[in-house]
């Protein structure tokens, strides 16, 4: 008899298993694919797109899911559940839509805010399948010169300059051209990539599956049977390289794609992700960073749902039951509730649970110990600068810049984010410098004989706390001169690498974490939102920090996820939407990638055929 009711448990288990991941319908096909239209050059038609202002009457009826924030997390969550056939309402505080991937227009010149160069978007590859889905096939992507960084370390005569180039060879033979006594180095290193990301989705799973699997599988030392990416995940960058070499200059192009967290303090398999993702070429978006937004936010209507700007949610609403089920906006001086059964935010973990919980809720042990999983990071500091000129007389170029004033990283950070208010703006001690106009070829139809230049450093959110309650734009001199300081040092920096900017500068903006906490609604500013320590990719770590939230019905999307950028933010949007949906939509994801595999070898096969 015993052996019946085993044998009964074990069909339903498999049966259950089958049915959680192939049992339901996949929001994803190639139907849903079609050639990309005209580009919108009609701002007027593009901001009915990107600025819809909130108001009751443009709220679907009968929602099913409202989505806070309207970053790419919170676009791919939208979209993802849209092609599933749930009718979905985004809201965004700002006055446009797009989050880090929006740009603006000022004087003639367009800047992007938080998206600079994108990887993994070759033929085929699953980050293009996904942008390719939630934009039904609009998106466009320009491939960068193969030489898309340059890196810089010291100064003056001091200066050592290095190239990193894409390609599945190119990329290490070139750096071992660079470094030839550090071969064993660079190939070590090289595997750690290669492992790293074939091996990521074995962490992705681990939010995936039960909790109660996923922890019996890291403490019981199984998932480490199966692959080393369980220890990689947890293991201290720093110490790792100072195993793999001496040279610090080499640690630098191990790290130098810095999101505020120095080596020491670091995951190896981020950094090691961060250097593959550029492996297979370097991309932007063809018509600027906006488009992302722009088509994506189409494809969330053309399934029912919409997305409002203006729409700042005061409150996520809590039954006695402990059940999310919609959120207040803010309207003016009124609060207005709008309803759901299931509520989305991408708004980052410290603003979702500290600020738009009631308060009984958001003192719960059990939100409390979600929340000491996780830092605040670093703030973002971005120049915005607009120069009289096409990027052949200003010698401009799609390469990335990234500058170290020394090889040792983790001192230097530590040194700056130890100096006071009035040291910091003269010892920075890092930046990345990129060129939006020179990285998309339709710039130059949309702003001609124009170019900008966007500069980028971490700084501390206390530098300029003593503002945080001062209104943007009426901050006040003293505010200005402060952050003019930082300004005009990077600035500076920027014009030892592009000297015929200087005389050519006309416009110039300087975001601090402020204006990031404002425009962005970056909790104090940290653009890459929850800091990306080594503590928080510890593999048990990971499996804990997932969608699904303490609260019945809320869940979590974007940077806070998994992890940081535009591609990280997005796996989050598609983790969320497989937690939603109690369907694993990667796997429908894959099921695409094989087809569009097996397409493209007919396609070739019938082009052998014609050329014999």
């Amino acid at each position: 008899m015993w052996l019946l009711v085993l044998l009964g448990c074990v069909v339903i288990w498999v049966g259950g298993t089958y049915w959680y991941l192939f049992g339901k319908r996949s929001p994803f096909s190639l139907e849903s694919l079609r050639p990309p239209g005209p580009r919108e050059f009609d701002q007027k038609k593009r901001d009915k797109v990107l600025k819809q202002s909130f108001s009751l009457d443009k709220v679907p009826q009968n929602l099913d899911v409202i989505v806070i924030g309207s970053g790419i997390g919170g676009l791919t969550a939208a979209a993802t559940l849209a092609k599933a056939g749930k009718r979905v309402l985004l809201l965004e505080q700002h006055d446009q839509a797009g989050g880090c991937c929006h740009t603006f227009i000022e004087k003639g010149f367009e800047f992007d805010v938080g998206l600079h160069y994108i990887g993994q978007l070759h033929e085929n590859s699953l980050l293009r399948i996904a942008f390719d889905q939630i934009s039904e096939g609009q998106l466009e992507f320009q491939k960068l010169r193969q030489h898309f960084d340059t890196i810089q370390i010291g100064l003056g005569e001091e200066l050592r300059e290095y190239t990193v180039l894409s390609g599945k060879t190119e990329m290490k033979q070139h750096l071992l051209k660079q470094f030839p006594e550090d071969t064993e180095a660079i190939e070590t290193f090289f595997q750690i990539m290669k492992t790293s990301a074939k091996k990521t989705h074995y962490l992705a799973t681990l939010k995936l599956i039960p909790q109660w699997v996923s922890l019996f599988l890291l403490k019981s030392g199984i998932a480490n049977f199966f692959s080393p990416v369980f220890r990689l995940s947890g293991t201290c960058a720093t110490d790792l390289m100072n195993s793999l070499t001496t040279n610090k200059d080499l640690q630098v192009m191990f790290s130098y794609l810095f999101y505020g967290v120095p080596p020491k303090d670091s995951s190896i398999l981020i950094n090691a992700l961060l250097v593959h993702h550029y492996k297979r070429g370097a991309y932007y978006p063809k018509g600027g960073a906006s488009e992302i937004p722009f088509h994506i936010i189409r494809t969330i209507q053309k399934y029912g749902g919409n997305c409002l700007v203006r729409a700042p949610v005061s409150q996520i609403l809590v039954n006695e039951q402990g059940t999310a089920y919609g959120v207040k906006v803010r309207k003016g001086t009124e609060e207005v509730a709008v309803h759901a059964p299931v509520v989305v935010s991408n708004c980052g973990i410290f603003t979702t649970f500290q600020t738009l919980l009631p308060p009984e809720i958001k003192d719960r042990p059990d939100v409390q110990e979600r929340l000491n999983m996780m830092k605040h990071a670093r703030g973002s500091f971005l120049i915005f600068s607009g120069f009289d000129g096409t990027e052949e007389e200003l010698g401009l170029t799609s390469t990335n810049f990234w500058m170290f004033k020394n090889n040792d990283m983790d001192k230097s950070m530590e040194h700056f984010f130890s100096l006071s208010k009035e040291e910091a703006p003269d010892n920075i001690p890092m930046m990345f410098i990129t060129i939006p106009s020179s990285k998309d070829p339709e710039a130059k139809i949309r702003h001609p004989g124009k170019s900008c230049m966007t500069i980028l450093t971490m700084v501390k959110y206390e530098w300029f706390e003593e503002w945080k309650d001062t209104t943007v734009r009426k901050r006040g001199d003293e505010y200005y001169n402060y952050k003019m300081r930082f300004a005009k040092n990077l600035f500076d920096w920027a014009c030892t690498v592009f000297p015929k900017i200087k005389d050519k500068l006309v416009f110039q903006e300087v975001a601090t974490p402020l204006s990031n906490a404002h425009y962005l609604g970056a909790q104090r500013g940290a653009m890459y939102s929850a800091e990306h320590n080594l503590d928080r990719f510890h593999a048990e770590a990971v499996a804990r920090n997932r969608c699904n939230t303490p609260i019945k019905n809320l869940y979590m999307s974007g940077q806070d996820v998994f992890s940081c950028g535009i591609a990280g933010a997005l796996h989050g949007g598609l983790l969320c939407a497989s937690a939603v949906l109690n369907h694993i939509v990667y796997i429908d994801l894959l099921f695409l990638k094989k087809k569009l595999k097996r397409r493209k070898a007919r396609e070739m096969a019938q082009l052998a055929k014609k050329l014999e």
